[in-house]
């Protein structure tokens, strides 16, 4: 099998090369890192997660719990490593990001037939190639991503949210639940009473932003890392009803209902450094500082990271790519991640790991995997390369995009269950032979 090159060691690349090498491909990994960071990178090791979210959840009655689900089934190296370097997040799948990153490295560097490559890429190598070099591909790259494509892409906007140390959370006035008692109590809650409310909700709306990159003055942010300044600006209880949402989180020590409620994720294995869920922002530094310590029990908070915005760019996917992630008219050329329109680390990395199911066919003369829109990695799939949508859009997994049997279920979370199990199904039918 000839050689083939992944240009980009995110999420996507390093599945995508996981995907070759253990299908016999020599493959060659090209990753900026450690000789270029982004804006968005510290850490040299490979599939740095840039944000602090969780992986989401991990149930079957969740969308991105039933895509990873379908990707360990495909011997996901994202996954495997995702499992081993898990933390607790209640139901969610959240992992401590260094040992996580650190682990993708090693694994993928004891892979004989990997060649990593520290290198950033100016031209398209010769012969089969995987794009992954995720939202923030810059240099002469764009260039060449512009010449394939025929135009400069679309962009939108995303954010990401502060972390704080543990140490530095009043615990007099916070408490550990998770929503409605589902999983674990992980999450450390900060009530707010209304008048508390109240007060920061007029401070964060009157804050000062930073000025975006580019003289662009009116941003196109994806709804799904909505900065939590423009959300609040919406109206006075946007945010109770999004990322403060108090529903289901009843405070112990007095039997009640919060009206706020902000809660802190663990963002490493030791716990001591938590993720404000849901507060990714473009506000300057000191203003996060003074409008996020209104906060009852972060007075006192130690940011380690503050919250940051930045470009994010993505392709015209269902004009440019065959169901495979190859290009239409350059079938040696595929593209996965972010750069293709899915939003979310999972949803990146399936990607990647279908580019690189597929570019390894593609090398060996095989047929490509087009698995069916009645599994979740399918019906992603199968939303951004599809010709009639017009106003395409970033695209999380969810149940909303999946083709199933249609039979009445009022239970949401027993029809989620079943549609779940459906995909299964259907998928493993499909990977008998993978």
């Amino acid at each position: 099998m000839s050689r083939v090159s992944v240009i980009g060691g995110g999420l996507a690349g390093c599945e995508a090369a996981w995907q070759l090498a253990r299908r016999g491909a020599e493959v060659r990994l090209y990753e900026m890192k450690p000789l270029t960071f982004s804006p968005a990178h510290s850490n040299p090791d490979l599939c740095e997660l840039v944000c602090s979210n969780s992986l989401k959840g991990n149930g079957l009655d969740n969308a991105c719990g039933l895509l990873k689900e379908e990707m360990r089934r495909m011997d996901s190296l994202v996954i495997s490593c995702a499992d081993a370097t898990r933390v607790p997040a209640g139901g969610a799948l959240a992992v401590d990001r260094d040992k996580f990153a650190a682990l993708v490295t090693e694994r993928l560097r004891a892979l004989p037939n990997v060649e990593i490559v520290a290198k950033t890429v100016e031209e398209l190598p010769e012969g089969i190639t995987v794009i992954a070099t995720g939202p923030l591909t810059h240099g002469g790259l764009n260039g060449v991503i512009a010449g394939l494509t025929g135009g400069e892409g679309l962009h939108f906007y995303d954010a990401a949210a502060p972390v704080i140390t543990a140490e530095s959370i009043d615990g007099e006035k916070t408490y550990l639940a998770a929503r409605y008692g589902k999983g674990t109590p992980d999450y450390i809650n900060c009530p707010m009473n209304r008048e508390e409310y109240d007060a920061f909700w007029e401070a964060l709306v009157a804050a000062e932003r930073a000025p975006l990159h580019g003289n662009v003055e009116t941003p196109n942010v994806f709804e799904g890392c909505m900065p939590v300044e423009i959300m609040a600006a919406r109206g006075r209880d946007t945010l109770r009803f999004g990322p403060l949402k108090p529903k289901g989180l009843r405070d112990p020590r007095t039997g009640l209902t919060p009206w706020a409620v902000l809660q802190l994720r663990r963002d490493n294995a030791e716990g001591t450094l938590y993720n404000m869920v849901g507060f990714q922002t473009n506000l300057k530094f000191g203003e996060q500082k003074r409008v996020f310590s209104m906060i009852p029990g972060l007075e006192n908070a130690d940011f380690v990271r503050y919250g940051v915005m930045h470009r994010n760019t993505y392709i015209d996917s269902p004009r440019l790519l065959a169901p495979d992630y190859s290009l239409r008219g350059r079938p040696e050329v595929f593209f996965a991640g972010q750069i293709t329109g899915v939003e979310g680390y999972v949803e990146s990395a399936a990607s990647g790991l279908m580019a690189g199911i597929n570019a390894a066919a593609r090398a060996a003369g095989r047929e490509p995997l087009i698995l069916p829109p009645s599994t979740c990695t399918g019906a992603l799939t199968a939303y951004i390369t599809d010709p009639e949508v017009k106003n395409f859009q970033p695209m999380n997994a969810n149940f909303g995009i999946i083709q199933w049997e249609r039979i009445k279920i009022k239970n949401k979370k027993e029809r989620y269950e079943h549609i779940s199990a459906q995909a299964l199904e259907v998928l493993a039918n499909c990977t008998k032979n993978l």
